[in-house]
């Protein structure tokens, strides 16, 4: 893999709440003192269960919330202290998959107007070129460039989020956060979309920060595999040594307890052979 991309060292971030009957204020920490690095090229799978802070991650590594404690550097740079044009530059060279197609794209625009909003957000062509760019992506995410004037209910769940992933591809982005990509479709779709992630990857020279719950996917796509637990990075290792590992892999407990979750055609990995 390449040179460090994106770097988290230290972060920690807290939220207030109330708590109890009495409305007392308390606080929530999401992140605790979390280090992660991320590689040029690279696709690093983040697991963990529900609420243990991949999304908190995600929002904070994308700048979109700032961390109580610890930094969060992109190709070196801080990106708390970036403003202005450099922000703008941030933004564009680091974009987001959401998990839920359906909420993330007005349903009020056309997939047209959808796709050519970031190429008037960074000034990226004149409004002559907008459509021959937006058919262009629509084809490389496996769209037919001619359904560009429907709106997104018109498509299913699996075409809205190739939508979202020609959205993203808009700014011709080095690093993808893909925050649940697959989790809302159907198994088939599933994997067409993972194929095409990886297709991408690899024509487009991209990076991924890949978050899922679901291991065996994570196993298919990542080069690594972090495993998140209350808000801490508790083990980091290479795909061979996660789901594929075998017994002689020594893993933290939590990982242990996530792998034993997954259905293995291996007697032997469920202890029963």
């Amino acid at each position: 893999m390449g040179r460090v991309l994106w770097e988290l060292a230290g972060v920690t971030r807290r939220y207030r709440v109330r708590q109890g009957f009495a409305g007392r204020s308390g606080w929530l920490t999401a992140l605790a003192d979390v280090d992660l690095e991320l590689r040029e090229g690279e696709i690093l799978g983040l697991v963990g269960e529900s609420g243990c802070g991949k999304s908190t991650l995600a929002r904070v590594a994308l700048g979109l919330e700032a961390p109580d404690d610890g930094r969060v550097r992109f190709e070196g740079r801080d990106v708390a202290g970036l403003r202005g044009a450099d922000l703008l530059a941030f933004r564009r060279r680091a974009q987001m998959i959401f998990q839920d197609p359906h909420s993330s794209l007005n349903p009020k625009k056309t997939v047209f107007q959808v796709l050519r909003e970031p190429l008037r957000i960074h000034r990226i062509c004149g409004r002559d070129e907008e459509r021959r760019r937006v058919a262009a992506a629509l084809a490389e995410v496996g769209l037919d460039p001619g359904a560009m004037d429907r709106y997104p209910h018109e498509f299913s769940g699996g075409q809205r989020q190739r939508i979202g992933l020609a959205r993203a591809l808009m700014v011709a982005p080095r690093c993808l956060v893909a925050d649940e990509p697959t989790s809302a479709l159907d198994v088939s779709i599933q994997a067409q979309m993972l194929n095409l992630l990886l297709d991408l990857q690899e024509r487009r020279g991209l990076t991924y920060l890949f978050i899922s719950h679901d291991l065996p996917v994570v196993q298919f796509v990542a080069h690594r595999v972090a495993v998140m637990y209350r808000g801490r990075i508790i083990e980091m290792m290479p795909r061979a040594a996660f789901l594929g590992g075998g017994a002689s892999v020594p893993h933290h407990p939590y990982t242990e307890a996530l792998l034993a979750s997954v259905p293995l055609p291996d007697p032997a990995r469920r202890g029963t052979g």
